[in-house]
């Protein structure tokens, strides 16, 4: 089975799985538990981590900080958000960015930008918890780095066993977050002394944001985003310091040359950036979370959160590879308990269809294996027979597309609106409620309706995964 894996995931990266391959690969899901695919969150700006037995991922909200959490990273993708923290002050309690935990003595810290919704007044805070529990409860600790200007996507880094904190403000004469900065820690909510910037090169002159370390054998790494993240071309960039060497020295700082991590328009992943890194839960391994979207429009809508293992080169660098496409089929973190997952295709048996319905591989990489079905005819049914207790559609969102009404068991239809104003492929469309373990038959049917801006009524089927 190891060797069939191994197999598997070298056709699949290369996109030409053959059917037989599909249902050899679904079938040792089904047995193994030991495969997941991508999103396994919806949203952006991801800090994702392993702690005490679960995973936990927070992510960019706008009016709250919200934590999803789940034992194995499979199952991730359909965990309820836990909302830890609103606030009242209407300083700082909307436009609220890119949260980050640290774990210091016992409890956790949250660090995040909010602003009074004048993205000017952006300013970065953090939050402290009762205990020694991720999802809190949490209160408001201190501003953290207020130099009287715009600052976004701060968090700590360790150099020498010093802890610094480093965020993006303003360039030099440029506006706008274009610019890495550093300052000392006196505790997890403080910083003290002048800041320090930090040289960061990134192939346009837009950002510099949301820099994260990466600690290696002799060196730490700063990584961070460049280009608008609206752009295809949002990409990692790095920046190191050799152990010993004083990061408040501006010339310690060595650029790398080039992006580390961009766009793969093969896999039909653009804009991939704003990560965070976290061990596998036996801390063997390393990996990247970070957000990307399906579509190569500039547009800051549909980004969502991926993960992937990341290597070592032989000299001590990080290597990110290349953004995976979304459905592809990846081994679980090492000592990852595992799941029952599994995914299903449009094309499978599992799936049956009434009316007239289309199919066919125009989609390219917006779709999983390239291909999906679609229909705009009013009543025209798709039936999913699958064997778990939560099901989840992800399917290609367009402007042609119209409403969808979606039931479990014969139940109840929940409506949902396939419509998007731009086209971008496996956008999780829907998720079920939690059943009860056992053979269930989900019915997706064409309304025929759409909401005003739509040019029709068609909607489209392409990946279930199972739960």
């Amino acid at each position: 089975m190891r060797f069939l894996r191994l197999v598997l995931s070298t056709v699949l990266l290369a996109g030409v799985l053959t059917p037989p391959a599909r249902a050899a690969e679904r079938q040792e899901n089904a047995v193994t538990s030991q495969t997941f695919r991508n999103p396994v969150n919806p949203s952006a700006d991801p800090s994702l981590m392993f702690y005490g037995g679960k995973y936990y991922v927070a992510t960019t909200r706008g009016d709250r900080i919200g934590i999803w959490s789940s034992p194995s990273l499979a199952t991730l993708l359909v965990q309820p958000e836990q909302v830890v923290w609103r606030d009242s002050d209407p300083s700082r309690n909307t436009q609220m960015w890119a949260p980050a935990f640290r774990h210091v003595g016992g409890r956790w810290y949250i660090y995040y930008t909010a602003s009074d919704g004048v993205d000017a007044n952006h300013r970065m805070y953090v939050l402290e918890s009762a205990g020694d529990d991720p999802l809190g409860p949490y209160s408001f600790k201190a501003k953290i780095a207020d130099f009287g200007e715009y600052a976004i996507d701060g968090e700590p880094i360790t150099v020498n066993g010093q802890q610094y904190f480093v965020w993006t403000g303003p360039g030099r004469g440029q506006g706008g977050p274009a610019q890495l900065y550093i300052v000392r820690m006196s505790n997890p909510w403080t910083a003290t002394g002048d800041r320090v910037a930090i040289p960061a090169d990134g192939g346009c002159s837009e950002v510099r944001e949301g820099p994260t370390p990466l600690y290696g054998a002799t060196r730490t790494f700063l990584t961070y985003s460049t280009c608008d993240t609206g752009k295809p071309d949002y990409q990692l960039w790095m920046t190191s310091i050799a152990n010993g060497a004083d990061p408040m020295v501006a010339s310690n700082w060595v650029q790398t040359a080039g992006p580390i991590f961009s766009r793969n328009d093969e896999t039909g992943v653009w804009g991939p950036g704003h990560h965070s890194f976290f061990k596998s839960p036996d801390g063997t391994e390393d990996w990247i979370a970070y957000h990307g979207k399906n579509t190569s429009t500039y547009t800051y809508d549909f980004r969502t959160t991926r993960v992937q293992k990341i290597t070592w080169n032989a000299d001590g660098t990080p290597n990110l590879g290349r953004p995976l496409a979304a459905g592809a089929t990846q081994d679980l973190p090492s000592g990852d308990p595992g799941s029952s997952n599994y995914w299903i295709n449009d094309t499978d048996t599992t799936v049956e269809y009434a009316g007239n319905w289309s199919s066919g591989s125009g989609c390219g990489n917006q779709c999983f294996w390239g291909n999906d079905h679609w229909s705009g005819e009013t009543n025209a049914t798709a039936t999913i027979q699958f064997t778990g207790t939560r099901a989840a559609l992800l399917s290609v969102a367009d402007t042609g597309n119209g409403i969808a009404a979606i039931s479990v068991d014969g139940g109840p239809e929940q409506r949902i609106d396939y419509y998007s104003s731009i086209r971008v492929g496996e956008q999780l469309m829907y998720i079920s409620p939690t059943l009860a373990a056992g053979a269930h038959t989900l019915k997706v049917r064409v309304t025929g309706d759409k909401n005003p801006a739509s040019g029709g009524t068609v909607i489209s089927l392409d990946r279930i995964e199972v739960y």
